[in-house]
C-alpha cells in the first residue's frame, strides 16, 4: 500500500512540476482547515485572491490531485467580504469543471465564476468548501471487538492551485488526542488534537508537499447503500414522510467472536468503534413517528421535541460493528402549511432533500414524491444536479393514480440536505437563459485576453467549453418549452417565453460570429484598426440582441 502511494505521488509530482503558469492571479493568503472529526472529510479554505497583471480576470481555478477527486461530492464556494473571522456574505458562485490548457492529467480542476470581474491590483475572498465521502481509510483494516478504529488520512501540506501562494496556513482537526503518528515538516506544531502546518511563504504553482496522518477515530462510519425516501402529499391537510434505509458499518472490519455480555459490562471498552445508535433532526412540527424492521415495532428509541426541533434517537437492535448491516424504516407525519404555499394560482412545495440522520453518507439516495391525485403542470427545482423521472401511484379511493416526482442522486451528505421545489416551470427557463448569458460573457472575457496576451488556442479552447456547455442549456430547455406548450396555463405567458428563448439563441449566433471574426483577424495578423471595422456589425447587434434578452427576462419575471 506504502510504495503503490508513494509511486503514484512521485508521478503526480513529476507532471506538476511541468506545468505552465495559467494566469496573473495570485493567492495572497491561504487559510485552510481539514475537519477529520468524523467519516466525512470537510475542507474549508479561505483565499485571498489578488489579480497581479493588466487584464480582467473573471474565474478562478481550483485544482484537486485525481485520487482525491473522485471522493469529492460537494463543492461550494461563497465570497467572503468580511476579516478575520467574520462570516462571508453568503453568495454562493457557480462552479463547474474546467479543462484549462496545460494542466496534467493527474489533476481534476473546477472553475469558480466571479460576481465581478478582478481589473489590476483588485482583490476577493472566497470561501471554499469541499466534502469528500471513503477517504478515510481504516489501517489495520481488521480489528476485533476489544480494539480501537485507527484510519489514514493523506493530503498535502501544502495548498496545491495553479497560482502562486504569498502566505498560508494549515489545520487538521482530529476527534481525539490520540494520534498515532503525522507527518512532520517545517512548521509543524501540535495542540492536543490538532495538528498545525505553516505558516509558508512565497510558494511557487503547484507546490505540494504530502502529509499522511494515522490516528484514533471511533466515530460511525454509518453508509446507506440505499436510501429510498417517499414524501406523500394528502388533500387533507398532512405530509407523510417514509424512510427505507438500508445501512452498513464501513470502518474497520470486525473479526473474531462478538460477547454481548462484555460489550453490555464495557461497551466503550469493548465495542468503543461500534455504533450504537443513529440520531435523526426532525422539522419541528413531526408526529406519529415510528421506527421498526420487517420483525417489527423496534421499542429502542427515545424522542426529543420542543418548538425548534425534533430529534429522535434511533437504536438498532444489535450494536453495529464493521461490516456489520441493519435494514430499518422510520416514517412521520407534518402539517401540510408548513411546506406548500400558494402564489398565482400555482402552488409550491418546499421541503428538504436529503435524510434527516446525523453524519449519514448516501452512496444513492432516492427521493419520491407523492402528489395528489389530478395534480398537473409539475416542474421540479433543485439546488444540485439530480436525475429525475415521473411515475404514477395507485392508492385506496384513487381512479387514475397520483403522480409521483422521482428525484435521484448518488454520494449525497448532510450538505445536500437543503430544500427543493416541486413548482413552476417558468422560473426554469429563466435559470437556464441567465446561465446561457454566463457563457456569453466568459466568451468576452476570452477576446479580452486575446486582445491581451494573443494566446489564440486558449482562445479557441473557451470556445469550444462554451459550445459544449450552449448545447447542453439547448437540451435543457426542449422538455420545458414542451411542456409549456402543451399546458393550457401557460397559454398567455408562452409567446414571451418562445421569444426569449429565440433571441438569446440569436444572441449566440452573433457572439459566435464574432469571435470567428476576431480569431480569424488574429491569425492572419491584421491590424487592430482592420479589425475593428470587420466586427462592428456583429458588435452592434450583439449589444441591441443582450438588451432585448434582459428586456424580455425582466417582462416575464413581473408577470
Amino acid at each position: 500500500m506504502g510504495f503503490w502511494w508513494r509511486f503514484n505521488l512521485l508521478v503526480f509530482t513529476i507532471a506538476i512540476l511541468s506545468t505552465p503558469v495559467l494566469s496573473d492571479l495570485i493567492l495572497s493568503k491561504v487559510d485552510r482547515r481539514i475537519d477529520l472529526t468524523s467519516q466525512i472529510v470537510r475542507i474549508t479554505s479561505t483565499l485571498k485572491v489578488e489579480n497581479a497583471g493588466s487584464g480582467l480576470v473573471s474565474e478562478v481555478l481550483l485544482a484537486f490531485p485525481e485520487l482525491q477527486a473522485k471522493n469529492l461530492v460537494y463543492l461550494m464556494a461563497t465570497t467572503n467580504e468580511g476579516k478575520g473571522k467574520t462570516k462571508s456574505s453568503g453568495v454562493s458562485l457557480p462552479v463547474e469543471v474546467a479543462n484549462p490548457k496545460g494542466m496534467p492529467p493527474a489533476l481534476t480542476v473546477y472553475s469558480v465564476s466571479l460576481p465581478k470581474a478582478l481589473g489590476e491590483g483588485d482583490t476577493m475572498s472566497l470561501d471554499v468548501l469541499a466534502v469528500f465521502t471513503h477517504t478515510l481509510k481504516p489501517f489495520p483494516e481488521k480489528i476485533t471487538q476489544a480494539d480501537i478504529q485507527l484510519v489514514l488520512f493523506q493530503d498535502s501540506a501544502y495548498y496545491l492551485s495553479p497560482y502562486a501562494v504569498k502566505f498560508q496556513s494549515l489545520s487538521i482537526k482530529l476527534p481525539d488526542a490520540r494520534i498515532e503518528s503525522y507527518t512532520k515538516i517545517e512548521n509543524t506544531k501540535i495542540h492536543g488534537s490538532e495538528i498545525k502546518y505553516g505558516p509558508y511563504e512565497n510558494l511557487p504553482p503547484f507546490s505540494y508537499s504530502p502529509l499522511v496522518v494515522h490516528f484514533e477515530i471511533n466515530q460511525p462510519f454509518a453508509v446507506a447503500q440505499e436510501l429510498v425516501r417517499e414524501i406523500e402529499v394528502s388533500h387533507w391537510g398532512n405530509v407523510q414522510v417514509t424512510e427505507h434505509c438500508n445501512i452498513v458499518h464501513e470502518g474497520a472490519k470486525s473479526e473474531g467472536e462478538f460477547s454481548r455480555l462484555e460489550y453490555q459490562a464495557r461497551p466503550h471498552i469493548r465495542g468503543s468503534s461500534a455504533i450504537r445508535h443513529f440520531v435523526a433532526k426532525l422539522p419541528p412540527r413531526a408526529h406519529s413517528i415510528y421506527y421498526r424492521d420487517e420483525i417489527g415495532n423496534i421499542s429502542t428509541s427515545h424522542l426529543w421535541a420542543d418548538s425548534k426541533k425534533t430529534e429522535l434517537l434511533i437504536e438498532p437492535r444489535y450494536p453495529m460493528f464493521g461490516g456489520w448491516r441493519t435494514a430499518f424504516i422510520i416514517g412521520y407525519s407534518l402539517p401540510l402549511q408548513d411546506f406548500l404555499f400558494e402564489s398565482e394560482g400555482k402552488r409550491f412545495l418546499n421541503i428538504s432533500f436529503a435524510s434527516p440522520i446525523n453524519d449519514l453518507v448516501i452512496d444513492n439516495l432516492v427521493v419520491k414524491v407523492v402528489l395528489p391525485e389530478g395534480s398537473r403542470d409539475l416542474s421540479v427545482s433543485t439546488p444540485f444536479p439530480v436525475k429525475q423521472r415521473q411515475e404514477s401511484k395507485i392508492s385506496h379511493l384513487d381512479v387514475v393514480g397520483r403522480p409521483v416526482i422521482v428525484l435521484e442522486k448518488a454520494d449525497v451528505v448532510p450538505e445536500h440536505n437543503q430544500y427543493f421545489q416541486v413548482r413552476a416551470t417558468i422560473q426554469q427557463v429563466e435559470s437556464i437563459i441567465n446561465q446561457c448569458l454566463a457563457t456569453h460573457e466568459k466568451i468576452e472575457a476570452s477576446l479580452r485576453d486575446l486582445s491581451r496576451i494573443g494566446d489564440v488556442q486558449a482562445c479557441k479552447t473557451t470556445r469550444k467549453t462554451a459550445d459544449g456547455l450552449l448545447k447542453e442549456h439547448s437540451k435543457e430547455l426542449k422538455p420545458l418549452l414542451a411542456f409549456l406548450q402543451s399546458s393550457p396555463a401557460a397559454a398567455n405567458i408562452l409567446p414571451k417565453v418562445e421569444e426569449l428563448v429565440a433571441k438569446e439563441r440569436e444572441l449566440q449566433e452573433r457572439w459566435m460570429a464574432k469571435h470567428s471574426i476576431i480569431v480569424d483577424c488574429y491569425e492572419k495578423k491584421l491590424g487592430g484598426r482592420e479589425i475593428e471595422n470587420r466586427v462592428a456589425p456583429q458588435q452592434q447587434k450583439v449589444v441591441a440582441l443582450r438588451q432585448e434578452v434582459e428586456d424580455l427576462l425582466e417582462y416575464i419575471d413581473e408577470i
